[in-house]
This record gives structure tokens, sequence and C-alpha cells, in this order.
């Protein structure tokens, strides 16, 4: 049966950056069973490493003994791995086949760093592309510094306690129930896909999936999985940490004004969503979508202008909850506050209390571009909503 409204996300972040364990993620992706079929559920945790937290945590599968040997010789040679260990799981009679799944706490190798000519995170990533193309049998789930994807071929709450997810304690949890509909269910295609820091949770179908993948690919990304959720990370990669633009700006781009909304703005505001959509034309996503956005800052969450995916919002104390249902909210927190579906079109944004403090104190030196483009042009960057508190 193919259901392309299936799907279902779900995340939970404490602002505060306290951490808390994977139980009410696990309850609130559980309770929406029926929007997947057991063919993809996973997890992303930010902050369960903080032993680890300046060193890389490479989350790798492998299908038989010589891919370990490979992957393992490979990132020998351009890291410095300090731990490496296998992934604690536990049986769970509906998990079959699962792969061999270790983690490694790494730092870039100085010297080969220097040589290569490129930043700590270009040299990861471009690593990281080498393991998923050319070590036949080894996948990198997640590679990002104090986080982790934990994800599988299954319904989202048996990945869940495959993984033991309740031993973990984050600060932020993203969450996701897969119904694939253009790509069959395996163990690397599942949610969340990530890169470096970065992880996404998607529902819906992007039907310009072609236009963005041709546009990733000129700046060497590679995208081996032939899926709209591998995309989606790597143009939030592309526009925010290459291009330097705010996560914001990176989903208004995405999400770009129509052509007739533009004809009805100001000059000012009109030339620069103009020159936002002649530039970024290809980075424009179309299609029926509702993501969610893992970083080091926090969450961000976007839907389609016309909104056609639901994706709703509450919160309660330094805590702000994300889900498909309200449903999946209210069963881990029945007196969450001020819930609401979030815009269509305009990113939902939910910091870390003191990465919105540092930004709010020096907007320039965190957006020079942004800031720049404001004091020259007097347009304003474009709105986004925020959580209550923020």
């Amino acid at each position: 049966m193919r259901i392309p409204s299936g799907c279902a996300i779900a995340a939970i972040m404490d602002r505060s950056g306290k951490r808390h364990d994977g139980t009410d993620i696990l309850r609130s992706i559980a309770l929406m069973h029926e929007r997947s079929n057991g063919l993809g559920g996973g997890f992303a945790a930010y902050g369960i490493y903080p032993e680890y937290e300046d060193l890389y945590a490479f989350h790798i599968m492998y299908e038989t003994p010589e891919a370990r040997s490979a992957a393992e010789e490979y990132l020998g040679a351009y890291f410095l791995v300090e731990k490496q260990e296998r992934i604690p799981t536990q049986e769970v009679t509906s998990i079959k086949n699962p792969p061999d799944i270790w983690r490694y706490f790494a730092a870039v190798h100085p010297m080969k760093l220097n040589m290569s000519g490129l930043d700590e995170a270009e040299y990861t990533m471009r690593h990281v592309f080498h393991v998923n193309s050319q070590i036949q049998g080894a996948f990198v789930a997640s590679s990002g510094k104090n986080m982790g994807a934990f994800k599988g071929v299954g319904y989202p709450e048996d990945i869940g306690e495959f993984y033991r997810i309740q031993d973990y304690e984050a600060w932020a949890w993203t969450a996701h129930g897969r119904f694939p509909t253009n790509t069959p269910g395996w163990w690397g295609g599942a949610h969340p896909f990530t890169l470096l820091n970065w992880s996404v949770v998607h529902n819906g179908e992007i039907s310009s999936y072609d236009a963005n993948r041709r546009y990733v690919e000129q700046f060497g990304y590679r995208c081996e999985l032939q899926t709209d959720t591998e995309v989606i990370t790597y143009l939030f990669d592309l526009l925010a940490r290459r291009h330097g633009l705010s996560q914001e700006m990176a989903a208004h781009i995405m999400t770009a004004s129509s052509w007739d909304d533009i004809d009805r703005m100001p000059p000012d505001q009109a030339a620069f969503e103009t020159a936002l959509r002649t530039t970024y034309s290809s980075a424009l996503v179309n299609g029926p979508f509702s993501i969610i956005v893992g970083s080091e800052e926090g969450l961000l969450a976007l839907n389609d202008r016309l909104k056609l995916r639901a994706l709703m919002t509450a919160e309660k104390d330094s805590i702000v909850y994300l889900a498909s249902e309200q449903a999946a909210i209210e069963v881990v927190r029945p007196d969450a506050q001020n819930m609401r579906p979030i815009e269509g079109g305009v990113p939902f944004v939910v910091q870390l209390d003191e990465v919105a403090a540092r930004k709010r104190a020096c907007p320039a030196e965190n957006q020079p571009y942004e800031a720049a483009l404001t004091h020259e042009t007097g347009v304003m960057p474009p709105r986004r909503q925020e959580s209550v508190h923020a």
C-alpha cells in the first residue's frame, strides 16, 4: 500500500540545555504507529556524549567484517581515533538482520588537515562521502559532535528499544516513523538523515528533487541514497555552513515567496526577494513537506508554503514539543501550553538559551552577511516563528 501522506515526525527540546532520557520521545513517536509501515524508524539526539564533546562521533553501519576493516583503516589514516566500540543494542523480535553498528570518537588528523587546505567541517564531510560511496558495505549514519543518529528498518518504537535510547540523555531529540514512497526501506535510508551536526526528519514528497539534487551536486555533494531527505540536508549544509547564511534564511530560500506575492511587496523588499529567488532558484523546494532540522543551535521546523503536511507545536516551561499530531504531544505532556500548528513557509525556530542570548548580543558577528545586507538595503530579514519563551 502506498500512503503519500504517511510518515510521522516528532521532536522534544529543552532550551535550557538540560538533558532528558529518550523515554518521552519514544512514547511520542510510538503513538503515531499507523503513520509507519515498519520499513524505517529512527532518532537523533544532541548532547549525548559530553565526555567526548570536542570529538566527531561517527556512527557507522557495516554489512560485512571486510567493510569494517576497510572503514577502520581509512578512518585511522585521516583521523585520530580516541575510542571505538560497538553501539549497545538489545534483541528485539521484530528487528531482523541488523548490520554491525559501531561508533568512533575521533579528531581530525592535524597534519592531513593542513595538507588538505580545507577547514575541519569540510574535511570531515568529504571523508564521510568517501566511506559511503567507496567502501562497499559501510555507511556513516551520523558524523557530528556530541550527537548521534540511531536508525534502522522497523517501527520507530522497536528501533528505539533496539538501540536502548532510554539509556541516553540529550537536550534535543528528534524522531521519525517512515512510510517509504519512492525508495526501499533499508537501514541507511531510514531517517534521520544526517551530515556533520545536521539531522533532518521529513514527512512528505519533494517534487523538485531532481533540480535540487543537480544543484547540490555542483558543490561536491553526493546523493547516493536517491531520497529527498538527503537533498534537504545538503541544502541546509550548503546554504548555512558553506554560504554563511542563517538557518532561517536558508529555510526562507527553500520556501521562497511566490512571484505573485513578490509583485505585491514594497520595491526594496521585492528587489531583495527577486534577487534571492533568482540566485537560489534551484534551491527552492516544491511539494508537500514538513521537516524538523536539528543542529548544535537547536531545532528548526518548516512546512511547505501551502502547509500540505501537518506539524504541531506546544511547550511547557523550558521544553518545546513538535509532532505531526497533537495527540503525540499530549501523550507525554497533557498540560502543554500554547498548542498550535506552525505556519506554512515560515521557519519555526527553537534555540538553546545560550545561543539565542549570544545572537541577540552580537547579531552582526553571528550573521555578518545578513547584517550588512539589512544595513545597506534597509530590507529586514525574512520573518520567523519562535517558541513563546525564546
